[in-house]
């Protein structure tokens, strides 16, 4: 199902990583060492991976400066979707988004059952728009994380995939915004 139009250029996006974590350490992180791996064997580009602990506010300052950062395409977070008291990405990351890509979480879900069978239902991966940035939160497991990055994400975020990806409409998605200021300008 996934088509890659060979005669297109690849065009590589900007990607920050977090790892959300009160467990690990940048010594133990698994999860977030393979996203970043995963990203440069696709062509990408790193822009950042950092690391904080499960903290709303921690969570959300980091996203936010990665949102305003002009050489930030994309976010990937990883970890804190679960149910637990300290699992609090979405909580975190949510009210930033401007749109919610409700896809994301339905079609991570419909893999991950493939993997893990029931127990994907203990995720609350999601993904939206902020300021024309993408961002995706994913479980901590290096199995969630290579499930989202192969069976989505690559993809979408290969400007070559057919029939349509994420980055084809990269350039459209504050459209909104400019026609705003436009209008303002005219008044």
């Amino acid at each position: 199902m996934n088509r890659i139009d060979e005669t297109r250029p690849f065009v590589p996006v900007r990607i920050a990583v977090l790892t959300v974590s009160d467990t690990r350490t940048p010594k133990t992180d698994k999860s977030g060492p393979l996203l970043v791996s995963m990203i440069k064997e696709a062509g990408h580009e790193l822009a950042e991976h950092a690391m904080v602990e499960d903290d709303p506010k921690a969570i959300r300052k980091q996203v936010k400066r990665w949102i305003k950062d002009p050489e930030v395409d994309v976010v990937i977070t990883t970890g804190g979707t679960g149910f637990t008291g300290r699992d609090v990405t979405p909580e975190a990351v949510k009210p930033l988004f401007e749109k919610e890509i409700e896809g994301f979480s339905v079609l991570f879900h419909m893999l991950s059952y493939q993997t893990v069978g029931t127990s994907t239902v203990q995720s609350r991966a999601c993904g939206g728009l902020a300021q024309g940035t993408y961002i995706f939160c994913v479980p901590g497991s290096p199995g969630a994380c290579t499930d989202a990055w192969n069976g989505i994400l690559k993809h979408q975020l290969d400007n070559r995939h057919r029939p349509c990806s994420f980055i084809e409409i990269m350039p459209r998605l504050n459209e909104n915004k400019k026609a705003a200021k436009g209008k303002k300008a005219g008044a």
